[in-house]
């Protein structure tokens, strides 16, 4: 057949639909004028209650007629509810047919009297037609549950209630509730903070495979008119039957464990609950429903609209979630219980989420753990301050620093550094007195002159009156650091550290200690520094140009003097009548000799020519080689005959050699460099190799001025061989200036 008419519905292959004929009969049912009536007119209508979303709106002034002990009286309002329900029924009502292979949408929603849900299809052109209307009132019990409790409630009734059709099936389930999305939908399992009955909720729903979905509740009028329709509470579906567990006794056992450690009983609280202004509006909105707005007056409900959600009374006591809502008479002596123990603000804390709760009880908990004296006596040091650096000098030797470093082998180093240039000045002294500390002071500022600031530690001797009056009679500020707070003078501090341990570095290579000091003073002082400015070293800083080394002999060499002083020359020759004297190489010459506090002129001859003034001297009556100026010598006229084969003048071979060693660095004029001299011929190999080690590699390079004769050579080369060995001899030969 194309239609059957069954039990007042008929069924095509367009759906389910109410039959015309059954529905006339209560479409022309007059108005009920009793009880009994409007229970027989309810329970007719209550068969196609499955077709009416409306149906808990329309019978609500209904219901209300139903109840023990009121007055049966037809209002207006039950009037229009009448009339409506004729309208509705005289609609086109269709439910559309089940269908396995088509997409499940389930949609669930409640309110503070009930509960309405709906299962439908989805089709595949979006559209979306419904299989099935439920709903059902709220228990005494149920009706003091939280809102969010109240919509998961309807979540766990919409899923049970049409358990044939969603079971083992994929389904979507909507709600407008957002915070049960993260309950039910997470999929890192059930949030720990959960409330212990929304766990057992959530435990339930794992039997079903569903997505959750959150739609806004402009757009969830299906499921939200059902949760509105029916006072009287309907028995559970036959279909399927979920164990239930006495609500009371749960929240009993939540409210025992909350407060099990707290000196604060139950009853107290619950009688200091009944006492709150505050917590008695929050209970009157829990039972009766929140506003739409925060329109309460009093800041504390506003504070608790926030929160209405997971807000829920057990036993005349407010619970938020598993936590008992403490009034206000009580919160001082939770938090002194909470703070027996002493902890910390952040365990205090998570001690108190576990279980108590009132509005603001973070920052309580902050104010009185700051304020516990026990607390701050033996707190940890705070979060260090920002970093405020030393202003930078305008100019060196504007501020110093100075520490005493050691003692090591009962010595202590007065350590002071410039904190523009960093040169360092380091004095050793045995006693660390305030004279004596005065003493070293003032020898160092008759160098450098007077600081303008003086930092210093809190040291005895640097703290003492004779300290500070030195310093005021110099002009000198004197600014001392906090105790134990070496920080603030770090940079003679720094130094002090680095002073130590190069110290060690260099006396275990086996220096001197004196030696070690003077070699680390000078590679600090004449080394860049990347904190000077310019990345200069201290001592160009300081005066301006670097401090010469040992490495400035790597470096080609230069004029000493660029400029003659010729205004003082003019004067000196004006004022004695001095006259060019000039002598040449092999000339004959008469040097003054000094014997003691006498002298006398001895004939000689000029050997070489050192400057402009100056000159090497051979005295053959003495067999010496002297340095003279020009004005110790004059010219000496002598008619002999040359020796016979001789280049330049018979100066021994061993007293040439000893000339070698003389200091070249007593004139004033340039090197001549010039090339390595020419090996004496008739010589064997050992011969020249043993003259080769008297002479350095940089003395090779520089030519020997003096001839020497080949059979005098030889001798001496004879006679020093013969010797017995002894360590080489090195000579430095006389640079030409």
């Amino acid at each position: 057949m194309r239609q059957v008419n069954y039990l007042g519905q008929l069924l095509d292959k367009e759906g389910i639909r109410p039959d015309p004929e059954k529905v006339k009969a209560i479409v022309n049912m007059p108005p009920p004028n009793d009880v009994p009536t409007l229970r027989s007119y309810s329970g007719a209508i209550n068969y196609y209650g499955k077709y009416i979303r409306e149906m808990r709106q329309l019978r609500h002034p209904l219901d209300g007629l139903l109840k023990q002990g009121v007055s049966f009286e037809w209002t207006d309002e039950c009037q229009r509810s009448f009339d409506r329900f004729k309208e509705i029924l005289q609609f086109p009502l269709m439910l559309t047919h089940y269908n396995p292979r088509m997409d499940i949408v389930v949609s669930a929603d409640a309110s503070n009297v009930g509960i309405g849900a709906r299962i439908a299809h989805r089709f595949p052109d979006g559209s979306e037609k419904a299989v099935y209307h439920a709903s059902r009132s709220l228990t005494p019990a149920e009706s003091r549950y939280s809102q969010i409790e109240k919509e998961a409630l309807g979540l766990v009734y919409a899923v049970t209630k049409f358990h044939r059709m969603v079971y083992g099936r994929r389904f979507t389930l909507q709600t407008d509730h957002k915070p049960l999305v993260a309950i039910f939908g997470s999929k890192q399992g059930i949030p720990p903070y959960t409330a212990n009955r929304l766990q057992r909720w959530a435990l339930t729903m794992l039997l079903y495979d569903f997505q959750i979905e959150y739609i806004s509740t402009d757009h969830f009028g299906h499921a939200d008119i059902l949760s509105r329709l029916i006072n009287s509470h309907i028995k559970p579906d036959e279909d399927f039957v979920i164990a239930s567990i006495e609500i009371e006794k749960v929240i009993c056992n939540i409210v025992g464990q909350s407060i099990e450690y707290l000196p604060v009983s139950y009853k107290m609280i619950a009688e200091a609950t009944s006492e709150d202004d505050t917590l008695r509006m929050v209970r009157n909105y829990i039972r009766k429903g929140w506003p739409s707005k925060a329109t309460s007056e009093d800041p504390g409900v506003q504070q608790f609209f926030a929160r209405r959600e997971s807000l829920y009374e057990a036993q005349k006591v407010l619970m938020y979630g598993d936590r008992v809502v403490i009034p206000k008479k009580l919160q001082q002596k939770v938090l002194h219980q909470l703070h027996k123990g002493h902890p910390g603000i952040d365990r205090m804390r998570s001690l108190a989420r576990t279980f108590v709760y009132w509005p603001n009880i973070d920052d309580h908990i902050t104010a009185l753990v700051r304020n516990c004296q026990e607390c701050a006596a033996v707190a940890k040091t705070d979060t260090k301050t920002k970093l405020e650096s030393w202003p930078v000098p305008e100019k060196p030797w504007q501020r110093v620093h100075v520490d005493f470093a050691g003692p090591v082998n009962d010595t202590y180093y007065l350590v002071l550094v410039d904190s523009l240039s960093k040169w360092p000045e380091v004095v050793p002294t045995k006693r660390i007195t305030s004279e004596a500390t005065i003493a070293i002071l003032r020898k160092i500022f008759s160098r450098f002159g007077m600081p303008e600031v003086l930092v210093s530690d809190n040291g005895a001797q640097l703290t003492s009156d004779v300290f500070e009056r030195f310093c005021e009679s110099n002009g000198i500020t004197h600014l001392r650091t906090a105790p134990f707070h070496p920080q603030s003078n770090g940079l003679a501090e720094r130094f002090v550290d680095t002073f130590k341990r190069t110290m060690k570095k260099i006396q275990a290579g086996g220096e001197d200690l004196e030696q070690a000091i003077d070699t680390f003073l000078l590679c600090y002082r004449s080394t860049p520094s990347r904190n000077a400015p310019g990345g200069k070293s201290p001592a160009e800083i300081l005066f301006g140009k670097p401090l010469r080394t040992s490495f400035e002999l790597m470096r080609p060499p230069s004029k000493f003097y660029k400029d003659v002083n010729s205004k003082q020359a003019s004067q000196y020759n004006e004022k004695h009548g001095a006259k060019t004297k000039c002598f040449e190489v092999k000339d004959k010459v008469y040097a003054q000799v000094h014997h003691g506090n006498d002298w006398s002129w001895v004939p000689g001859e000029v050997v070489e020519r050192i400057g402009q003034v100056m000159y090497n001297i051979w005295l053959p009556d003495r067999q010496r080689l002297i340095r003279c100026h020009g004005n110790q010598l004059r010219k000496r006229y002598d008619t002999s005959s040359s020796p016979p084969e001789v280049i330049g003048p018979q100066v021994p071979l061993e007293i040439l050699l000893d000339t070698w060693s003389l200091n070249p660095s007593s004139s004033g004029a340039a090197v001549e460099t010039v090339e390595p001299p020419a090996e004496p011929e008739g010589l064997d190999e050992l011969q020249l190799e043993f003259l080769r080690s008297l002479m350095e590699p940089d003395q090779q390079r520089r030519r020997l001025r003096t001839p020497v004769r080949q059979p005098e050579l030889e001798e001496v080369i004879q006679r020093r061989s013969s010797r017995q060995r002894r360590a080489p001899v090195r000579y430095e030969p006389y640079q030409l200036y």
